[in-house]
């Protein structure tokens, strides 16, 4: 190379070629720092609401059980001198009706659910989008 064509070259920016490369894994570990803690966050919100959603479902069974067997004395009594069987069949036929429903709908309901990390798997859609051409 002859001296004309190194003053063709521009001149240094004064940043060594380690820093492009530092800038670039600090930018990668902060990317990577907020996924974390969004995922995090989300897991912790995932975590309330299934011990909130837990201790409601359990209270309102106990609940609707402790009332079921009161209201199925009541129609016993009420209906004991002249049908005592057909009663006793009714409610256990009304029983297993109740029951086969409920275990549809929880099955339905088990299958149907969301992503509980949405906006996580969200944002990084995102963030594959911006960086695929």
């Amino acid at each position: 190379m002859n001296r004309d064509s190194e003053s063709s070259l521009p001149p240094p920016t004064g940043e060594p070629t380690g820093s492009h490369g530092r800038r670039l894994g600090g930018a990668l570990l902060g990317w990577l720092h907020s996924h974390i803690e969004l995922l995090g966050i989300e897991l912790q919100e995932q975590k309330a609401r299934t011990l909130s959603l837990l201790l409601f479902a359990g209270l309102a069974l106990v609940f609707a059980l402790l009332a079921l067997v009161a209201l199925s004395g009541l129609i016993l009594i009420l209906l004991w001198d002249n049908y005592r069987i057909p009663g006793m069949i009714g409610l256990c036929a009304f029983y297993v009706l109740a029951g086969a429903f409920c275990a549809l709908r929880l099955k339905a309901a088990i299958f149907d659910e969301s992503s509980p990390f949405h906006a996580t798997l969200e944002e990084l859609a995102n963030d594959r989008e911006r960086l695929l051409p």
